[in-house]
């Protein structure tokens, strides 16, 4: 089975992100996430997109569409901003923190856009984004050079097709490293298991409101909500240590 992986243009809609010139991220950030899934999908991986057209999306949304969609990997495109035009310039990633795949993927991802002229501004840990707090996969965002930086802005527009190259290659560098996937140990915590799914939307919905990465999983007749996405045990125990604080029932799945 070939690996899934969700493709985030962001913003969108009313949410322009970062604007320089007229320039609006929102753009360049779908017309990136598209060339980029087209590159993919010629090399057998499923693509999905949290979208495809100028639409506005919450965080929220956008994360609970890959949960539900169950996909492999997760990635956000982005362009960087500075208070300052023209000051700073350069590529970094974020990651919800600094181990496992998702790190991996990162920093290939940059090496690929520093060979195509970016500097590489490394890989930062956000663990307070929605968009890789709640995403139960592993997730990265990519910031593609800085809007308001005319250095970058020649580099993506007179190098689009090798940038979107780039990323994919980078995703495509991870995935094909099977010495990292054979070794890469996912956990998660059931928190409930229903055959009514409505108890599994509330109890989903509740889990959501607290910001707790919750998702659904069904099978055998049931509802599984299921919580986390970790890549290693200590992690995991400590999630399951809040959410039995919190009053929930868990299971440590792994």
């Amino acid at each position: 089975m070939p690996y899934s992986i969700m493709l985030d243009a962001g913003h969108g809609g009313r949410d322009s992100g970062a604007v320089y010139n007229g320039r609006q991220e929102k753009d360049d950030a779908l017309r990136l996430t598209l060339a980029v899934g087209d590159i993919l999908q010629h090399n057998g991986l499923d693509v999905e997109y949290t979208r495809t057209t100028d639409i506005y999306q919450t965080p929220y949304e956008k994360a609970a569409e890959a949960n539900n969609a169950g996909v492999d990997y997760f990635v956000s495109i982005h362009r960087n901003s500075f208070p300052t035009d023209n000051v700073v310039s350069g590529v970094e990633s974020l990651v919800y923190d600094l181990s496992g795949v998702k790190l991996e993927m990162a920093e290939n991802i940059n090496e690929q856009l520093e060979a195509v002229g970016f500097v590489n501004l490394g890989v930062q840990a956000r663990p307070n984004l929605i968009i890789l707090r709640l995403t139960n996969m592993p997730a990265v965002l990519v910031e593609a050079g800085f809007i308001n930086s005319n250095t970058d802005n020649a580099l993506f527009d007179e190098n689009f097709e090798d940038i979107a190259q780039g990323i994919a290659a980078g995703i495509l560098d991870t995935l094909n490293n099977s010495a990292t996937l054979s070794n890469q140990s996912v956990y998660y915590i059931q928190v409930g298991s229903f055959r009514n799914p409505a108890y599994a939307n509330r109890l989903q919905s509740e889990l959501l409101e607290q910001d707790y990465p919750a998702s659904i999983i069904e099978g055998d007749g049931f509802f599984r909500v299921m919580t986390g996405h970790f890549d290693n045990l200590e992690d995991a125990a400590a999630m399951e240590k809040r959410l039995k604080y919190a009053g929930y029932p868990t299971m440590l799945i792994g």
